[in-house]
């Protein structure tokens, strides 16, 4: 059965730990093109869309499901939030665990909003919520 509506409220499990360093921090700055200060020096905070990279890694979850029929190579990333509770530092050991908050069914297209929860020892660090667009193969 192709992903639907039913599957809202499906939840993985939580993701191996994701150490954060200053050397992570400072490439990912650095690909941004990005110098701001808070990026480097001995207190770095990461910039808000290094929490991308964590989230993503959830993903595996959710496009190794089989009972969904996604398929990573047929998806589009739509729309992308953050919703930060303090920002991620050197020495975080964040986990990711993925959620399935709605999909919408339209002709040949589902449209899936995951919500992935960043933590650090169980406290909230980040939400990263995103939509995806994915067609389905056409039948035989």
């Amino acid at each position: 059965m192709p992903i639907s509506s039913e599957h809202a409220g499906r939840r993985y499990p939580a993701s191996a730990p994701y150490e954060v360093s200053r050397a992570k921090i400072a490439e990912f700055a650095a690909a941004l093109g990005d110098d701001n200060p808070a990026y480097s020096g001995d207190q770095p905070v990461a910039p808000p869309t290094f929490a991308a990279i964590i989230a993503a890694q959830a993903w595996e979850a959710l496009f190794g499901d089989a009972e969904l029929g996604l398929a990573l190579h047929r998806t589009m990333h739509g729309d992308q939030q953050f919703d930060f509770h303090r920002p991620l530092v050197p020495g975080d050991q964040v986990v990711a665990q993925l959620g399935i908050e709605r999909v919408r069914n339209r002709g040949n297209l589902d449209m899936v909003t995951i919500v992935v929860e960043l933590t650090v020892e169980g406290e909230p660090v980040c939400s990263a919520r995103s939509t995806l667009i994915h067609t389905r193969e056409e039948a035989a």
